[in-house]
């Protein structure tokens, strides 16, 4: 494991976590997942650590993010589509799509006649999850295709489809965080699992800092990610 030793020994770090299938295991439904008790408490004493330079980077909603692990973490949601600054303080960086609400609900009437399949609404976009219902991937990229053109982009996610509008990426959000403080001078350590993360993972690269694949890097899952996080708050010294 040289990258995770590698991401350890860097000075003045500043870590970017994603949530689902890196924090978090999946669970059936977004709705399902369950937070490890005291993972909320030992992100905070890391933040401390830190000072303040830590933030969940993630496709969820900002409520999402809030109702499990509350509103106090710098974080990015949806992509990056709206920011939440280590002050409070929210910022949208990605531009709303006209028709993304008529997408939605064309789609809601589609998911509704097929049994295991979910749409999650989000403020600027929305997921389509297939995880109960794996052979009707195609059918739902062949639908979405269709309504969003190029107007939009779908991403490949875990059992999901995320449409999101241009402009919003991780990578996009962690360099917006870059360019501010607390995170400004610090050397990022972005943790993901997904084809949504990778982006980021090469932009904590291209800032001297590391990326880590949860698949690639943690033989355990988000079971090692927490561990390797809670190993960080034992050993970091760096004020």
């Amino acid at each position: 494991m040289i990258s995770l030793l590698a991401a350890a020994r860097l000075p003045r770090k500043a870590l970017f976590l994603d949530i689902d299938g890196t924090l978090l295991d999946f669970a059936p439904t977004p709705g399902g997942v369950s937070v490890p008790p005291g993972l909320a408490a030992r992100l905070r004493r890391l933040r401390d650590q830190l000072d303040g330079a830590l933030a969940f980077v993630t496709g969820r909603a900002m409520a999402d993010v809030d109702a499990l692990f509350g509103d106090d973490f710098a974080t990015a949601a949806e992509h990056g589509a709206f920011v939440r600054d280590g002050a409070g303080a929210l910022h949208q960086l990605a531009r709303p799509v006209s028709a993304m609400g008529n997408w939605q609900a064309e789609m809601a009437v589609l998911v509704a006649a097929m049994p295991g399949v979910m749409l999650e609404p989000k403020r600027l976009g929305f997921t389509v999850h297939f995880r109960k219902a794996p052979a009707q991937a195609g059918v739902l990229h062949h639908a979405l295709s269709r309504l969003v053109g190029t107007q939009a982009e779908i991403l490949p996610a875990n059992m999901a489809w995320e449409v999101r509008p241009p402009r919003a990426g991780k990578e996009r959000a962690l360099a917006w965080f870059m360019g501010r403080a607390p995170f400004a001078g610090r050397l990022p350590v972005f943790i993901g699992d997904d084809v949504t993360d990778e982006p980021a993972i090469g932009a904590a690269y291209d800032y001297g800092g590391v990326g880590l694949h949860v698949g690639h890097d943690f033989a355990g899952g988000p079971a090692a990610v927490r561990a390797w996080l809670t190993s960080l708050v034992r050993d970091t010294r760096e004020g």
